[in-house]
This record gives C-alpha cells, sequence and structure tokens, in this order.
C-alpha cells in the first residue's frame, strides 16, 4: 500500500509540469499570432503613406530628352497653394477597364491638365485623339492594387504627365488633377 502511494505522488508533479509546459507553449504561439498579425496590418496600412525619396534623377533617366531652355515638369505636390496652380485644361470622362484576373474591374476617371501656358492648349487640342488614346492605354494596363492607394494615383498621375511631355512641344503639363475617381 505505501509502493502505491508513492507513485501517486510521483505521477501527481508530472502531470502538473506538463501542463504548465502546454501552458506556455499556448501563450507563446498566442503572442506570436499577435506580432505576426501587427506587422502584416503595418505593412498593409502603410501602402498609403508616400516615403520620400530623391525621384528626379529616375525621372530625368526615363523622360526624353527637351531642350535645355524649356522648365522641367514640377513635382507632383499636395502642398501646392492655389495660387501656384497654373490654367486647367479639362478632360472628357475616361471609362476603362482594369486589367484583372480575378474579375471585371471599372475605373470611370475625369481629370484636367495644368498648363505651363495658354499656348498649350491648341496644341492640345489638336492632338486630343492622341492624347486621350496614350491616357486609355495607360490606365487599362493598372490593376486595382495598383491604384487603390495615394501612392498608386500619384504614380498614374506621373506616369500620364510624362507620357504626355514626351508628345507635346509647345510647353509642359506640371501636373494632373482627378475631379472624378470611381472604382466598381
Amino acid at each position: 500500500m505505501a509502493e502505491e502511494e508513492t507513485k501517486e505522488e510521483e505521477s501527481a508533479p508530472k502531470e502538473k509540469k506538463s501542463s504548465n509546459m502546454l501552458m506556455i507553449i499556448i501563450i507563446v504561439v498566442l503572442v506570436l499570432i499577435i506580432i505576426i498579425g501587427g506587422v502584416v496590418t503595418v505593412l498593409l496600412m502603410g501602402d498609403d503613406e508616400e516615403v520620400p525619396s530623391n525621384n528626379k534623377q529616375t525621372q530625368e533617366m526615363q523622360a526624353p530628352q527637351k531642350s535645355a531652355s524649356r522648365r522641367a515638369p514640377a513635382q507632383y505636390n499636395d502642398s501646392r497653394q492655389l495660387s501656384d496652380i497654373g490654367i486647367l485644361y479639362p478632360l472628357d470622362t475616361f471609362t476603362v477597364n482594369l486589367k484583372s484576373d480575378a474579375g471585371r474591374r471599372y475605373l470611370k476617371v475625369t481629370m484636367s491638365l495644368e498648363l505651363e501656358g495658354e499656348e498649350l492648349s491648341l496644341e492640345l487640342d489638336a492632338k486630343s485623339a492622341v492624347l486621350r488614346d496614350r491616357i486609355i492605354r495607360i490606365l487599362t494596363s493598372k490593376t486595382l492594387e495598383e491604384i487603390s492607394s495615394k501612392k498608386g494615383k500619384q504614380k498614374v498621375s506621373q506616369q500620364i504627365m510624362d507620357t504626355l511631355n514626351a508628345m507635346i512641344s509647345d510647353g509642359t503639363i506640371r501636373g494632373i488633377y482627378f475631379t472624378e475617381f470611381v472604382i466598381q
């Protein structure tokens, strides 16, 4: 009988140790899940923030060379004041299919171009069909993920501005302003 009591006393601490170890493992796994969830959330939410960088050199390499006397277009900047905005040239509404594997997505966008001089509007009127074609090609090459963030819209705006500036000769386009931007 004494032998049975000692066996029961020895098994009780082993069960207690294994249940404590199991509890520690569960807590560690839960903490790791919370940390990983936090990191994923920060990464996904971080797409909307713009990381300041020196893109001027990159844009100069990509953009075709223009005459040295012409001023380079201003960088897209949210902090520009209304008094600094030049002449606006409104474009018709664009409704395009977005590039998508999973289904059909549509983009309806209306924009205005900020011009450096009034003489440029005459050239844009003459080349309106070509301008629309180039903008449609750019917009249809984008996916929902590429254009849904603020940073994505800025990239599309810059790409459109660079493409159009390469086509014109009577001035430059200083900015693109979206007056309607609907994704469905």
